[in-house]
């Protein structure tokens, strides 16, 4: 299964173009994937479990592969995460954003957005509000066909020629050789991403 591979970069790659979807009191939102990060602990100075660190917060991040992360960034935006395998180890992915496919206008109405725009869905804050993700989700078997929030593996692999490469995001506190990790990973010729980039050289 994807899910329990070990590496959390090939994951990270093969989850642009997979589905991830909601239902909230009967309403179906859902997004195809474009943007993602890969984090690689425990050595990974970038990610929350770097270390083995476990406290209340990051504990989920050694359940079983197919878990979801969801936790508060600056006690402002939800950030969505998929654990990724094997269990016990705490890799995890970053979904950043993605293209909607279903449930559209209830998506700008989460967003208080009266017509289709990048800005829609684009960034992993932003991502969350138009899916109706919070931390009340987090913990929750993202494999669940009727889990509240899933993710659907089964579409067409994007041809590997069609995924840029690039540094993360946000992480320059993480210092050499974390901050250059190429483990960004989006979508080309999507306008559905957070950043289409000009990274300075580092």
């Amino acid at each position: 299964m994807l899910l329990s591979l070990p590496d959390p970069v090939q994951i990270a790659r093969a989850l642009i173009g997979a589905e991830l979807i909601t239902t909230t009191d009967g309403v179906e939102t859902a997004v195809r994937i474009t943007e993602t990060e890969a984090y690689w602990a425990p050595d990974d100075r970038a990610s929350h479990a770097h270390g083995n660190k476990r406290t209340k917060r990051t504990e989920v991040f050694f359940h079983a592969p197919g878990t979801a992360y969801v936790y508060l960034c600056y006690g402002i935006h939800e950030m969505f995460n998929v654990v990724t395998g094997p269990e016990g180890t705490p890799h995890a992915v970053l979904i950043r954003a993605g293209e909607p496919t279903r449930g559209l206008s209830h998506i700008m109405a989460r967003r208080k957005m009266d017509r289709l725009k990048p800005q829609l869905s684009s960034g992993p804050g932003v991502l969350t509000k138009a899916l109706g993700i919070d931390r009340r989700l987090n913990g929750v078997n993202l494999l669940d066909p009727e889990g509240e929030v899933r993710l659907d593996l089964t579409g067409p692999a994007v041809d590997p020629a069609e995924i840029i490469a690039t540094p993360r995001i946000g992480i320059d506190y993480a210092g050499a050789p974390w901050v250059s990790k190429p483990w960004r990973f989006y979508r080309r010729g999507t306008t559905f991403v957070s950043q289409l980039n000009a990274f300075k050289k580092r």
